[in-house]
């Protein structure tokens, strides 16, 4: 195995269990299983966005997040390539989500591959990937990959017998694109101790005057 690929997976189901987070572990399971076969190994690390919600609030009023979501703002920022997906809300990302994504920094998704995916009811609402989240991780600087995938309710029962066009086939080509595109490339430096803080949270509010 060469050097380990770092894939940040960012979900915002609101239930448990959830489709989303269902459809993310598969996207990451087909993207890891890629990557295997080009002899790289992943690490995965999983951000579930419904677990820190009223830490996204506070942050996005104060601008400054608890420790744990500083942890989960920072496995995504420091990711070789992020893996999102959200439940379609109005024809579009969930607000926990898109609040999530408010809060990372200028520049910090920059040339950072990303595979996009959605969940919903209806197969209707499937323009949610190119109208949406493709348009926001472009924003954003991120390459977003070329397959985005968007699971119906009734693609779950689809099964492989279903061709091609199913729903686990459009699992394993964006992972496949995923891989291709991670194996090209170098993975991203570690920043040690990315974390810490040196003042004290007083001098940081003495730092506001």
């Amino acid at each position: 195995m060469t050097a380990n690929r770092r894939i940040a997976v960012l979900s915002a189901g609101l239930g448990t269990p959830s489709s989303t987070r269902l459809l993310a572990d598969r996207l990451a399971a087909a993207t890891v299983a890629a990557l295997a076969d080009r002899g790289i190994a992943a690490e995965v690390e999983h951000v579930e966005v419904r677990e820190h919600a009223q830490a996204v609030v506070s942050a996005t009023l104060t601008r400054f997040p608890g420790p744990d979501l500083e942890r989960a703002i920072a496995s995504i920022t420091g990711a070789d390539a992020l893996i999102a997906v959200t439940p379609t809300f109005n024809a579009s990302y969930s607000g926990l989500f898109k609040s999530f994504v408010d809060l990372l920094e200028p520049g910090s998704l920059d040339d950072v591959p990303v595979l996009i995916g959605a969940t919903g009811g209806s197969e209707r609402h499937s323009l949610v990937l190119d109208h949406a989240l493709r348009p926001l991780f472009a924003y954003l600087h991120a390459v977003v990959l070329p397959t985005g995938v968007y699971a119906a309710s009734g693609d779950w029962g689809s099964g492989d017998a279903a061709g091609a066009g199913a729903l686990p086939g459009r699992i394993d080509r964006a992972g496949r694109e995923l891989a291709a595109l991670l194996a090209g490339r170098q993975a991203r430096p570690v920043l040690e101790d990315a974390l810490a803080v040196d003042a004290d949270f007083e001098d940081l509010l003495r730092s506001l005057d």
